[in-house]
């Protein structure tokens, strides 16, 4: 077995192993799901916001998307106040961000980033 994850690895299709661990165990109880939107899109401003929103501890994931929103970002926290010190922290405070909508997740019906392998 360690050796076919040995070769997986090496060929590229195991980026990392992670553990996934229980968010409210942890304290970080609140996710939310924000949809951002800058005023510029140059690949400068781009890239200047994702390396920004990418370093916060908060943000679990990132994407850069078509639609109505520029990015996409899955945040977790211990509680709202937590969450609103990061708006601040992201949006607020940077002057590219036009706007943004935030949706509280009620419930975790399904978390991972688990990919089908068929045979």
């Amino acid at each position: 077995m360690q050796r076919r994850i040995r070769r997986l690895k090496e060929s590229g299709l195991i980026e990392r192993e992670i553990a996934q661990l229980n968010a409210e165990a942890m304290g970080q109880d609140v996710t939310f799901i924000v949809m951002v939107e800058l005023h510029r899109e140059s690949l400068d401003q781009l890239e200047t916001f994702q390396r920004r929103v990418v370093k916060d501890p908060h943000v679990q994931q990132c994407y850069y998307v078509t639609g109505e929103a520029d990015f996409v970002l899955i945040c977790i926290t211990p509680d709202m106040k937590a969450f609103e010190a990061l708006t601040h922290r992201l949006f607020f405070e940077n002057s590219n961000v036009r706007k943004f909508h935030t949706s509280v997740v009620m419930k975790r019906a399904k978390v991972g980033l688990s990919i089908p392998i068929w045979p």
